[in-house]
């Protein structure tokens, strides 16, 4: 999967997505995961539970099935931006939030935040 597969399938599930995208040019997998995880940050902040599981899970195929660049992205972008806006969530909100992300993806957080300064 590369960026514009992504961004296709996002739009499936946030038919707002392309609009949202649209400013960004050129579009590459920065931006279409900046976009995204701004999205994510949207949904968390306003408690809207239902988008947001299936944002996670999205985002968690991404992961999986993205090209190198996707990951980066998700990685550099979505993983590194987690832990400020969950920060503020209650602890069972938290405790949800991470539940719907990926083995892969919590792995990876775990090692940005651990590792950070090392």
């Amino acid at each position: 999967m590369n960026y514009s597969d992504a961004a296709q399938e996002i739009t499936e599930i946030l038919p707002d997505f392309k609009n949202k995208l649209a400013p960004f040019m050129p579009q590459n997998p920065h931006n279409v995961i900046r976009t995204f995880t701004q999205c994510i940050r949207q949904m968390i902040l306003n408690n809207e539970k239902s988008g947001l599981f299936k944002s996670l899970q999205e985002m968690n195929r991404i992961y999986s099935n993205g090209d190198i660049a996707l990951k980066n992205a998700v990685e550099n972008i979505f993983i590194y931006s987690l832990d400020n806006f969950t920060a503020f969530c209650q602890p069972e909100y938290r405790k949800v939030i991470f539940s719907h992300i990926s083995e892969d993806l919590r792995k990876s957080y775990s090692r940005q935040i651990y590792n950070h300064g090392i």
